[in-house]
């Protein structure tokens, strides 16, 4: 009995679809319940899985085709027998190593990540690989998705390259599960012998002077037997190959010859073209303003100097300058919660919650990850948590959870020696902080000069939502607690 394949029925708000993949081909054999293809919306991929168990007898929608609810892509016999595979395929009576061929497929995406970017296969085609290895990295606009192999094996192919768009759970690559290099040469040579069942002495012969072997030639004749013809159409896309860039090959920058100076052009990231467009995204949508003060930090560096040595040997991490930061903005947010806040549409949300989004440099650019709560930890677990953050962003392993909201951000530009900038801000938030370079100037002190140990304060805002009197007043309230850091535990 034949069955139709179609496309699920979809939602009203979307007009058309994609067939995305394909799981399974023509004369392949397949269980009830297994997914049979991925039709892919602008917002969803559709997985359309078998009602019976049965063989697929025809494709009518290729890959990459567009497609409406309800048409038919494609046709399936219940409960038929698989194509009988090619001699050329058989495994010898001999081998008792068994290949499960496992599909390598990219990571489930959060559902704000519509799709991923290949950044880095670590592996390539033939290479022995062991369980938990990491295969490739997949880059998003905010983290990278690391795929481990699950099993020991060897690298079958590698179907999206470095640079390739890709979606969540698309097939990537395969991995031949059980096998090794031995088993692999072995199953090559067995291949090269079979040559003699597919083809004829003349067709062999022609097959030598051109050097191709019997996997590279695709027979069209009964059980798979190769005729001058094929010989002819794989010869041609032999050539066509060659003068075609590689594929497979990692993309290398151009370089412009320039006499004795050269340039060179690289494509962006994605995490840096997502960077790029929230920022000029928040420069063009939100009325932003930027107001500064300045502060003496003499009487936190005092602090530090008394008792970092004990706090150390207490906590088991050190006394840095960004738990007095964290501490103070906290508490700042307290006394003004437009600051805290939020613009949705023509809403002002406002949050009774603390998370601060701490920038951080990393290799592949700046981050902003989130210290939750900051309200209800101690100097010591603020150190901490921005030190797991730190150690996260610098090794890659930052997690959607960690980049997820966020209802202020500070930036400290000081450690790369910034004395004066004004932060951009990072949106949905209202406003970010900017620290600075902590710098030696001559300061009028009860009427005489002194030598103060001095840092320039930047709160750059919305002002749509955060008048000059919050923002000025919010700024000064920073000023005064790290002044005196002794409020910041009195709370007043």
């Amino acid at each position: 009995m034949t069955t139709e394949i179609k496309v699920p029925v979809l939602p009203e708000s979307v007009a058309d679809a994609t067939v995305a993949t394909w799981h399974v081909q023509v004369g392949e054999k397949f269980s009830r319940d297994q997914v049979l293809v991925d039709i892919e919306t602008d917002k969803v991929v559709l997985e359309v899985p078998a009602t019976v168990d049965g063989v697929l007898t025809d494709i009518s929608q290729i890959e990459g085709a567009t497609v409406l609810g309800d048409q038919v892509i494609g046709t399936f016999s219940e409960g038929g027998s698989a194509a009988p595979a090619p001699v050329a395929a058989s495994a010898p009576a001999s081998s008792t190593t068994a290949v499960k061929v496992i599909d390598i497929i990219v990571p489930v995406l959060p559902e704000s990540v519509a799709d991923a970017t290949v950044a880095s296969w670590h592996v390539a085609e033939g290479d022995t690989v062991s369980v938990d290895q990491n295969l490739v990295d997949i880059e998003t606009d905010k983290v990278v998705l690391e795929v481990v192999a699950q099993d020991n094996g060897v690298i079958g192919k590698i179907i999206h390259v470095e640079g390739d768009t890709v979606l969540g759970a698309q097939k990537i690559g395969e991995l031949n599960a059980g096998a090794t290099a031995s088993t692999t040469a072995t199953a090559t040579s067995q291949e090269a012998v079979s040559s003699d069942d597919l083809a004829s002495p003349s067709v062999r012969r022609l097959m030598t002077e051109n050097g191709l072997s019997a996997s590279d030639v695709t027979g069209s004749g009964k059980g798979g037997r190769i005729s001058k013809e094929d010989v002819a159409a794989a010869l041609a896309n032999k050539n066509a190959a060659k003068t075609a860039p590689a594929k497979a090959a990692a993309p290398v920058a151009p370089a412009q010859d320039l006499g004795e100076r050269t340039q060179k052009r690289v494509p962006m990231t994605r995490l840096r073209k997502t960077i790029a467009t929230r920022l000029l995204e928040a420069k063009n949508s939100t009325a932003m303003l930027t107001t500064f003060n300045e502060v003496n930090m003499k009487p936190i560096m005092d602090l530090r100097k008394q008792y970092k040595d004990l706090f150390e040997k207490t906590h088991d991490t050190r006394l840095g300058f960004m738990s007095f930061y964290v501490k103070a903005v906290t508490e700042a947010l307290k006394r003004y919660p437009a600051v805290n806040a939020s613009i949705d549409g023509d809403d002002i949300v406002y949050h009774n919650f603390f998370d601060i989004s701490i920038a951080v440099s990393t290799p592949r650019g700046l981050v902003t990850p989130v210290l939750r709560d900051s309200d209800q930890l101690s100097m010591a677990g603020i150190e901490n948590g921005i030190r797991e953050l730190a150690l996260k962003g610098r090794d890659g392993k930052l997690s959607m959870a960690d980049m997820t909201g966020g209802n202020f951000t500070i930036t400290n530009g000081g450690v790369f020696g910034s004395l004066l900038s004004t932060p951009i801000l990072n949106l949905p938030q209202a406003a970010i902080l900017g620290m600075h370079k902590i710098q030696d100037r001559p300061m009028a002190v009860d009427g005489k000069v002194e030598i103060l140990p001095m840092m320039y304060l930047a709160l750059s805002y919305d002002h749509r939502l955060i008048d000059g009197k919050e923002s000025v007043g919010f700024l000064v309230t920073i000023k005064e607690l790290l002044e005196d850091p002794t409020r910041l535990l009195l709370d007043v």
